[in-house]
């Protein structure tokens, strides 16, 4: 293998792990897949129990009532038990770190689980939006920006409309808007950065080989 196509894999493998962290989601556990939920079963968890979030009780769906996530197989319904609710509503929320000037997008599904009537408010930094128009019959998929205020900022889900049913969610995501690269933690840069150097040393060593036989 040439010198250049050494170059040319490496130079790939970067541009790679760039693109891997100017789209890395911000939101930790945004698709609800760390806790196990056994298929066709739903499962209440203090919000303490599921990684990433904080605020009322979240009960969690893995294709419970032939209801499929959009994302792997989990999703949750945001409306949960009564005793959960924070100053009488079912919210949760989670606090990410971002930069003050900084445009990010944030996207996620949601549905209504028995009527449309069903209804949800969402706020992160000075927005928020309430959503009203989700349907029973499939997912919906949100997608806005916002600018950061903070160095921190917190995303809140709240249920608008009442009972201890509705408002499935799945795949929060937040990331930094295009051209406007943030530095974050992910895998896939360092496994790049050491396939890397294993194909340098992969080289270095054919041409050792090469360099002993033309010697003998």
């Amino acid at each position: 293998m040439s010198l250049v196509s050494v170059r040319t894999l490496l130079g790939a493998a970067t541009l790679l792990a760039a693109s891997f962290s100017s789209h890395a989601t911000l939101i930790v556990n945004g698709d609800f897949e760390q806790n196990f939920v056994t298929s066709n079963n739903w499962a209440n968890f203090a919000s303490t129990a599921v990684a990433g979030w904080q605020g009322s009780d979240i009960e969690i769906w893995n294709a419970f009532n032939s209801v499929t996530a959009p994302s792997g197989n989990n999703f949750i319904e945001l409306n949960s038990n009564d005793k959960s609710k924070i100053n009488g509503k079912w919210t949760i929320f989670q606090t990410f770190a971002t930069e003050v000037g900084r445009e990010y997008n944030l996207s996620f599904f949601y549905r209504a689980r028995s009527k449309d009537t069903e209804a949800f408010s969402v706020s992160v930094a000075d927005v928020s939006w309430n959503m009203t128009d989700h349907v029973v019959a499939g997912w919906s998929y949100f997608f806005n920006s916002f600018t950061a205020t903070a160095n921190t900022s917190t995303l809140s889900f709240t249920a608008t409309s009442g009972g201890t049913v509705g408002n499935f969610i799945d795949d929060v995501a937040v990331t930094a808007a295009p051209g406007r690269d943030i530095a974050v933690d992910v895998p896939a840069p360092a496994t790049l950065a050491a396939f890397g150097f294993g194909l340098l040393a992969l080289v270095g060593g054919r041409r050792l080989r090469r360099n002993k036989t033309k010697a003998s």
